[in-house]
């Protein structure tokens, strides 16, 4: 059974953040994010991801205490190794060893500044 209704390709994850112009920084800077737009009057905004195609966007709502927790947004990169040294450089927090599945994937867990977790993977699959 299909929904009644079509979506139009786009996605926006929302994260609770405590200061959304430096999570738009943090982002940014490790992500290669870039600001759509900032609503002040609301507490909220969005960046851009690195997503190809450009309908992946990030949103942050501005709250006194982030409650953290739900789905974990995971990027792929072409070398995880290399961009995980990197962000370890710059004190990005990762959780444990990346995990490697032989053959199929490499993934790694990392927070933003808020506790929110992310995770970057690399695919080992050898092409068909």
């Amino acid at each position: 059974m299909s929904p009644s209704h079509s979506f139009d390709g786009s996605l926006t994850l929302a994260f609770n953040v405590r200061d959304r112009k430096a999570s738009v920084e943090w982002y940014r800077r490790f992500l290669g994010c870039e600001l759509l737009y900032d609503a002040a009057e609301i507490g909220w905004c969005e960046v851009q991801s690195p997503i190809a195609g450009g309908r992946v966007t990030f949103g942050f709502s501005e709250v006194e205490e982030p409650k953290i927790g739900g789905p974990v947004p995971t990027l792929g990169v072409d070398d995880l190794d290399s961009a995980r040294a990197a962000m370890e450089k710059a004190d990005v927090r990762f959780d444990g060893d990346t995990i490697v599945i032989p053959g199929m994937v490499k993934l790694a867990t990392f927070f933003d500044p808020d506790g929110n977790a992310l995770m970057l993977s690399q695919s080992l699959a050898v092409p068909a």
